[in-house]
């Protein structure tokens, strides 16, 4: 999974965004992201104020328990 956009890049699209630079179709083509993805950031930034990628949300639960575990390590 590719790394989150840096807070600088996203603060530059916001930043384009409220100094009427273009719409999200444009800041989009601009910089080279998608649409959805703009638009999310600025909903995001709406809401909360801030430009940062939410946390990673975990992932799967190993399907393997302790004593599984304990068989694989020897």
């Amino acid at each position: 999974m590719p790394a989150p956009y840096s807070n600088d890049f996203r603060q530059k699209i916001v930043y384009a965004y409220k100094n009427n630079e273009g719409s999200m179709n444009k800041l989009a083509e601009r910089f080279k992201v998608s649409v959805n993805f703009v638009s999310t950031l600025l909903e995001r930034f709406r809401q909360t104020g801030k430009v940062e990628p939410k946390p990673h949300g975990g992932g799967c639960k190993p399907s393997i328990g302790a004593g599984g575990q304990h068989l694989i390590k020897n």
